[in-house]
């Protein structure tokens, strides 16, 4: 397979229990920190919440498998501004610019949902948020992760 080609970019519907499970699969394979990032704080994350506070996931399919998901959620401490978390790509498909697409379809999300706002990622891929109108606004710390901003 090379680039995103045959893979299938989708809102996670929640209501979808065998994709839910396998986005918690993949979170949970991905995420080195278990303790952080165990079933029960992925599936509590996976399940819808009230308006404003909303949360909105996004999975790349490769051949029925989930290889890739990312969210986006409302801040409920800053009004208009929201969230990339939870991004992760399956080792073994990564290089191939799903993770891009997938950051690119949450962009394009809470563009068609929302007039204006701050997008928020904290990440140690400060190049390519950069090449996709982030800007830095933090020191990079000690793991090389910063705090990347978006307005639109």
């Amino acid at each position: 397979m090379g680039g995103t080609k045959n893979i299938q970019l989708l809102e996670l519907n929640v209501n979808h229990a065998e994709r839910v499970i396998k986005t918690i699969e993949l979170f949970s394979s991905c995420f080195s920190d278990r303790e952080r990032y165990n079933v029960k704080r992925l599936t509590e994350e996976l399940r819808p919440s009230q308006k404003p506070f909303y949360r909105q996931f996004f999975i790349a399919e490769y051949q029925g498998a989930v290889v890739g998901a990312g969210g986006v959620k409302a801040l409920d401490w800053a009004s208009n501004t929201h969230a990339l978390y939870l991004s992760a790509v399956h080792a073994g498909h990564r290089g191939r610019g799903i993770g891009k697409a997938l950051i690119k379809s949450r962009l394009d999300w809470l563009k068609d949902n929302f007039k204006s706002g701050r997008v928020v990622v904290s990440t140690a891929k400060i190049e390519r948020f950069k090449q996709l109108g982030f800007a830095q606004v933090s020191e990079t710390c000690k793991d090389g992760r910063a705090l990347m901003l978006n307005e639109f």
